[in-house]
């Protein structure tokens, strides 16, 4: 055995010392940080979206009973859809259970002077069984959308983070999956989906799209490997997308062979381009990397949301779910933060 000299404790500190160094460095090289160029206009903002008379509009209050006479037989229905669809916005955006929120929203018609009355908390939760909820604030219209698409768990019940780490999770730990679809020029949640926990991303790819409108064309889907399957590029290739960022594989085969006459796979292509430029390289060139702008939506619906579900049924959970993708695109129309590059 070797002595042990205080010249080899300090050769071992210093390389030490010198390794931590280099992975510090290395890492601040690569992390870049970033200026908000339009702070004022974007501090309105948030301090707009949490104003009373910005979820009540007079519209709303226009449309607040209803007027449809179907001729159906049985008891007609007082409030229209628009104000179910509020009551649940407000539900969401101040985090009320049901019977608060018909305490809250009693209040706010009657300090407004508003000449109509507040749904309570079971017409709530019936009507939101069969509630048809449209996502995208602004209308569709004819465009060409980068759409990036992900998927997130919400949680139904279950433990907390700080007891899954020191005891584990039990088998009552539940979730639903939400899949969204997020326009990559603007960062709007263009579509939205709810499943349950058993159902794998690259399922949801053709209900997703099929809500696109007609007049809708997509010049480039991006998502991550999960996609990474025949039934994704099929779906993709129906709709006519011209560029498709997902990277296959790590351990990805050709599944076309170049000497073929039908037309070369999107797939193979990316693949073939990978092993010419590497891995990262195709990511930047593919504008992979824009994919982020689906977590970045997620973490703000997180934020602002939570990651917890309210209801008890999937029913209403899908359209708990739905109603906070909305009212998340309502509040980045107030305004977005401008950010740029300084190191």
């Amino acid at each position: 055995m070797k002595p042990y000299t205080t010249q080899s404790k300090q050769s071992k500190q210093s390389k030490n010392q010198e390794s931590g160094n280099k992975g510090k460095s290395n890492k601040k090289k690569g992390k870049k940080k970033y200026r908000i160029r339009n702070w004022k206009e974007y501090n309105e903002a948030l301090v707009n979206r949490w104003k009373i008379m910005f979820w009540i509009t007079e519209d709303a209050l226009r449309q607040w009973k209803e007027r449809n006479k179907t001729g159906k037989r049985g008891k007609p229905k007082v409030f229209s859809d628009t104000a179910i669809e509020v009551a649940l916005t407000l539900r969401a955006v101040f985090h009320l259970p049901l019977r608060q929120t018909e305490g809250f929203l009693v209040s706010v018609l009657e300090r407004i002077g508003a000449l109509v009355k507040a749904p309570d908390y079971s017409t709530l939760s019936i009507r939101s069984r069969s509630l048809s909820i449209t996502i995208r604030v602004h209308p569709a219209r004819k465009e060409t959308l980068h759409l990036v698409v992900d998927s997130t768990g919400m949680k139904v019940y279950g433990e907390g983070e700080w007891k899954v780490r020191q005891h584990g999770w039990s088998k009552r730990r539940t979730w639903r999956k939400l899949h969204i679809g997020v326009d990559e020029k603007t960062g709007n949640i263009v579509l939205g989906e709810v499943t349950g926990n058993d159902t794998a991303d690259c399922e949801m790819l053709e209900p997703l799209l099929a809500k696109l409108s007609e007049d809708t064309a997509l010049k480039q889907v991006s998502a991550d490997g999960a996609f990474d399957k025949r039934t994704c590029y099929e779906t993709l290739s129906e709709q006519s997308v011209p560029r498709i960022a997902i990277p296959p594989q790590k351990n990805a085969r050709i599944w076309q062979n170049g000497n073929k006459r039908a037309d070369p796979l999107p797939r193979d292509e990316n693949l073939r381009r990978i092993r010419q430029i590497g891995r990262s390289a195709w990511k930047r060139e593919s504008g992979y990397h824009r994919r982020s702008i689906a977590e970045t939506a997620m973490f703000r619906l997180k934020t602002i949301f939570t990651d917890k579900l309210r209801s008890l049924t999937f029913v209403n959970q899908r359209t708990e779910l739905l109603i906070r993708l909305k009212a998340l695109n309502r509040m980045t129309t107030l305004g977005m933060p401008k950010a740029y590059i300084v190191a």
